[in-house]
C-alpha cells in the first residue's frame, strides 16, 4: 500500500529493481537511512528512496565498493574533509584502466597460446615458443 506517508518495503524494492533483503543489508551497512515505521511495525520509505537505490547500484556498476559508495553518501555534505565523486571518479577510473591494460596482456598472451597450439600446459611449458608467462 502506497500513501501519502511512504512506500513499503516491496514496493520500493520492486521500485528500484532490488529485492527486500538488499534493502534491510543496505540500512545495517548505513548506505539507506533506517524509515519510519507504521504503528504496525512496517518500514515505510520516502519516495526519494528509490532514487537512492538507483545510485547506489549505478555506482556499483561503475565498479564502486558499498564502502566507497557509502563514504561518497557521507561525503555529500563534509566536502571540505571527504573526497567527492570526482576525486573519486578518478582513482576509480585509474584502478579500470590498470585492469584493462592487465587484461588485454592476458587476452594477447591467449592469443597467443592459441596460435601455437598449446594444448598442455606441462608440455607448452618446456617448448621455446610456449607464450604462457613463466617465473
Amino acid at each position: 500500500m502506497t500513501d501519502a506517508m511512504g512506500m513499503r518495503s516491496g514496493q520500493l524494492a520492486a521500485a528500484a529493481g532490488v529485492n527486500p533483503q538488499t534493502l534491510r543489508y543496505y540500512e545495517r551497512r548505513g548506505l539507506l537511512p533506517e524509515p519510519r515505521r507504521t504503528t504496525g511495525g512496517h518500514r515505510l520509505y520516502p519516495p526519494q528512496a528509490v532514487t537512492l537505490l538507483h545510485v547506489i547500484k549505478a555506482a556499483q556498476r561503475l565498479g564502486f565498493t558499498l564502502e566507497e559508495v557509502a563514504e561518497l553518501l557521507q561525503a555529500r555534505g563534509h566536502r571540505r574533509h571527504a573526497a567527492g565523486l570526482s576525486e573519486r571518479a578518478r582513482v576509480k577510473l585509474a584502478e579500470v584502466e590498470a585492469r584493462i591494460a592487465d587484461l588485454t596482456v592476458i587476452a594477447d598472451t591467449l592469443r597467443t597460446a592459441l596460435a601455437a597450439g598449446c594444448d598442455d600446459l606441462i608440455t607448452c611449458a618446456g617448448e621455446p615458443c610456449c607464450p604462457l608467462p613463466l617465473p
